[in-house]
Order: C-alpha cells, then structure tokens, then sequence
C-alpha cells in the first residue's frame, strides 16, 4: 500500500478497525505496513542496530517523540515512570523522526536522552514512516500493541501515567 492508499485508509474519523486492519495485513502491498523495522541507537537502555516495532509476542508501549517539542520532554517523566514500574514485562520504544545530520547528531540524541532519562529502545524512523503507519497526526503520540502486535489504544499529545498504566493493564489482561 503506497502512502496515498494508506492516507485514505485513515481518513475520515482517523484510524478506525478496518484501516488498522488493512495496514496490519498488508493489504496492497504496504511499504509501511506493521510491524516495521527502525534502526535503533546506541543509548541508555538500547543498542544500536534495529527493531521490529512492535516486537512480537509482548505488550509495546510505542513513543513518537522529538527532541525539540517541550510536551515531548514532560512525556518523559511519565515514560520513565512507567518503565520503573512494567520494568521488561512491557517493551517500550521511543522512535524520533528528526533527520541526523546538520544540527542534530546521533550524539546529540544520545545526550538528550540521557538528561531526559530514557532507558529503553531509542529508534530513529526520519521517513516518518511508523508515525505514518500509526496515522499520528502530532508528537507525542503514544500506543500500545497487545502481544498479538494489534493496536490496543491510541493518543495524541501528552498522556498522564495514570491512563498509561490503565490502557497497560487493560493489554496485559488481554495477552
């Protein structure tokens, strides 16, 4: 499925049952579909190399995020909280769409998540094309996948830890 089918799959109320459904399965042909491979960064709590986002067979909490958007910074407290609290019972991948090169490096990631505490997977994806895939319209955006690699929930901009750990347990429930 090209961008433009996938665009049309998630118009209209936004990412419905039956566009997730036809971007999971590949209905097409999709360059985008998911799961997708990210190429993944040396830093605190992930190496470098690449990802399936999501991983098979565990619940994923999945963070489009920047390092220059201020609401992406304050998600971090919430992110690091709920690491300390799921620990390796629920993978957790941060996936920026910044370009490296001129103004920001990999060094540069590295450092902002280092001040930021992060502590789990650190993706880059600058085509965009998970957020794309997820019909993300904003950062930060976060989902969660149920083990069966679905979407199980879904939001725009911050989301407290309260609502994080609900829309958690809700997929560990399901697993």
């Amino acid at each position: 499925m090209n961008r433009r089918r996938a665009l049309l799959a998630l118009g209209g109320l936004g990412l419905t049952g039956t566009s997730a459904w036809v971007l999971r399965n590949d209905v097409g042909g999709s360059d985008d579909a998911l799961p997708m491979r990210v190429e993944t960064l040396d830093a605190p709590g992930s190496t470098a190399g690449a990802t399936s986002v999501p991983p098979e067979n565990t619940v994923t909490l999945v963070d489009l995020f920047a390092t220059w958007c201020a609401p992406c910074e304050e998600q971090m407290v919430a992110l690091t909280a709920i690491r300390e609290t799921y620990g390796d019972e629920v993978a957790m991948v941060s996936v920026t769409n910044e370009r490296l090169g001129g103004s920001l490096t990999k060094a540069d990631l590295r450092d902002w998540w280092r001040d930021h505490d992060g502590a789990w997977t650190l993706g880059l994806d600058p085509a965009s094309d998970l957020m794309s895939a997820l019909g993300a319209g904003s950062i930060p955006h976060l989902a969660i996948f149920d083990s069966a690699g679905e979407v199980h929930w879904q939001e725009g901009g911050l989301t407290d830890e309260e609502s994080l750990r609900t829309e958690i347990d809700r997929a560990l429930g399901e697993a």
